[in-house]
């Protein structure tokens, strides 16, 4: 399966009007938003967990990041509460499932096959101070990208021109970039040489942002 697959074109999706699809665990649905392969995918999805439900036990062979939307995560190494960042390299494993469910955006088969850096982050509590109305929590930086999480305050302006392609996805609130308002759950991919300039609404906004990473974007191997 190949969705969004051309990492030279701008991509726009507004995840909240995308009908979720059921995956093969039961309780457990998916908004694709970019894909490269069949159940083992370079992917970018967002995953809504139903109350109890869980999947088995696996190995992220090519990593997992994870973004926690709302709700509680919680697999065998805790309770991940909304707004907690996670990263799961490749030779990790977990058994991941909610009690009272969740929403998670989730990257998948999209780290360095020799990152073993695994972590949990409060994303509020990395932010620092604001400047032009824009407060940065740097939460992950190696040789291949680097992943922020911003704080826009009503009408503040964000600015990005970072090499390597741009990815924003809005956790809450909203921005307007290329004449499109960017609500919330919009998930935008700008390729390599694409400056990013937006505006936040009136209720400002919460983006996690990625860049630097699609020049490595390739399906998954064995």
């Amino acid at each position: 399966m190949e969705l969004n697959a051309n990492f030279k074109e701008r991509v726009v999706v507004h995840s909240e009007q995308v009908d979720w699809v059921a995956s093969p665990m039961p309780g457990v649905d998916r908004r694709m938003l970019d894909r490269i392969g069949g159940e083992v995918a370079r992917a970018t999805t967002i995953v809504r967990y139903a109350p109890g439900s869980k999947f088995s036990e696996h190995t992220h062979t090519g990593g997992e990041e994870f973004v926690v939307l709302d709700g509680v995560f919680q697999d065998e190494h805790g309770d991940f509460p909304q707004g907690t960042y996670v990263r799961n390299p490749p030779t990790s494993a977990h058994t991941p499932g909610s009690a009272p469910g969740c929403t998670i955006f989730v990257k998948l088969w999209q780290f360095d096959k020799d990152d073993r850096n695994q972590f949990r982050k409060t994303m509020a509590d990395e932010l620092g101070v604001a400047v032009n109305g824009v407060a940065t929590a740097q939460l992950h930086r190696d040789a291949r990208e680097i992943v922020t999480y911003c704080h826009l305050d009503p009408n503040a302006s964000f600015e990005n021109s970072d090499a390597g392609g741009i990815e924003v996805l809005v956790i809450a609130g909203s921005i307007t970039e290329g004449g499109e308002t960017l609500g919330k759950g919009a998930w935008l991919r700008l390729p390599e040489g694409m400056r990013l300039a937006a505006k936040a609404g009136p209720d400002g906004a919460k983006l996690w942002v990625k860049t630097g990473h699609l020049p490595y974007a390739k399906p998954p191997v064995a």
